[in-house]
């Protein structure tokens, strides 16, 4: 009779692990959740020149798709200013781009430490953890980082 019955029962759906985001497309999502910025607080460091080459240099190499190469000038340029948040969180995506994700979190919540904690650079920071966690299957991991970008937005002071 119990053989009968776990015949006639089907076994519950196996748990399957969604298709792995593209890193490109995970890189355009954290940079669009950043905004425009307009209207609310950003703080914009003075940059070292040779740090903004370095920088462009590896908008350059990305766009071509070069992308350990532009991981190692954003290493380069973290050699020079090593808590710059900005170039914290541009290594953290080119680690995405690379499917490095544990580092990717690692930088991006390193440069939250470190960084305004507010506006659009906080927003990537965050967005850069979320999409770590989605790609863990870590859905509480994800709302979380989704509340703190939530949190990013500070609306600029007004002057009178």
């Amino acid at each position: 009779m119990a053989l009968l019955c776990a015949c006639g029962s089907t076994p519950p759906p196996q748990p399957t692990k969604p298709a792995q985001a593209d890193p490109t497309q995970m890189v355009a999502a954290v940079r669009a959740a950043a905004g425009n910025g307009e209207g609310e607080l950003a703080v914009q460091p003075l940059r070292d020149p040779m740090v903004e080459d370095l920088r462009q240099q590896a908008v350059k190499l990305e766009q071509q798709k070069q992308y350990a190469d532009a991981a190692a000038a954003l290493d380069k340029a973290l050699a020079i200013t090593p808590d710059d948040p900005a170039v914290l969180q541009e290594r953290a995506e080119a680690a995405l781009l690379l499917k490095d994700f544990a580092g990717a979190e690692q930088r991006a919540r390193r440069a939250y430490e470190i960084g305004a904690k507010v506006g659009p650079l906080c927003r990537r920071h965050w967005a850069t953890v979320r999409a770590v966690r989605y790609a863990a299957n870590d859905g509480a991991g994800a709302a979380e980082a989704n509340k703190q970008l939530a949190a990013c937005k500070v609306a600029a002071l007004e002057r009178f």
